[in-house]
Formats: structure tokens, sequence, C-alpha cells
């Protein structure tokens, strides 16, 4: 049967995923400074999720079309300096 598991983590924080009938592994929370946020997230999804609206994100961004990548561009050629040209009075 699928479940939540609410457990620390390395830092102390309290985190909860989801695991599917078959104990894989659906999805992981943040960490929470305290195990009551935890819980009350685990709640909201338990009570909001039937009504979660999926959001197809990979229909609405179109791929680029594969780019020829440029050749290495060339140094440019540094310019000499323009030559002073003195005016004689």
């Amino acid at each position: 049967m699928h479940k939540f598991e609410i457990y620390k983590d390395k830092k102390g924080e309290t985190r909860f995923r989801f695991r599917a009938g078959n104990g894989e592994l659906m999805f992981s929370s943040e960490g929470y400074k305290s195990k009551a946020s935890a819980v009350k997230a685990v709640e909201s999804i338990k009570k909001n999720a039937p009504e979660a609206a999926v959001d197809d994100m990979t229909a609405a961004a179109k791929p680029e079309a594969a780019k020829p990548a440029k050749a290495a561009a060339k140094p440019a050629a540094k310019k000499a300096a323009p030559k002073k040209v003195m005016a004689k009075a």
C-alpha cells in the first residue's frame, strides 16, 4: 500500500517522502525545521491532491533546432596605432 514516510535527514531537518505500493519512491519533500510543519504539509497534500491540476510544461516549450557549432573565431589582428603627424608651422 502507498504511504508517506516522515524522517530526519543528515542535517537534522524533518522531511517526508511518498512511496508507491510496490515500495518505489515517488517524491520527497524539502527539509522542514519542525516535524509539525512536515506533518502539516503531508495533510495538505492528502486533502488537496484529488483536485490538483496537471500542468504539462513539456507541450508549452518549443525545442530549438540543433544549431551547428561555429568554428572557433580567429583572434583579431592587432592594429598598429596611427602615427602622429606634426604639422610644420
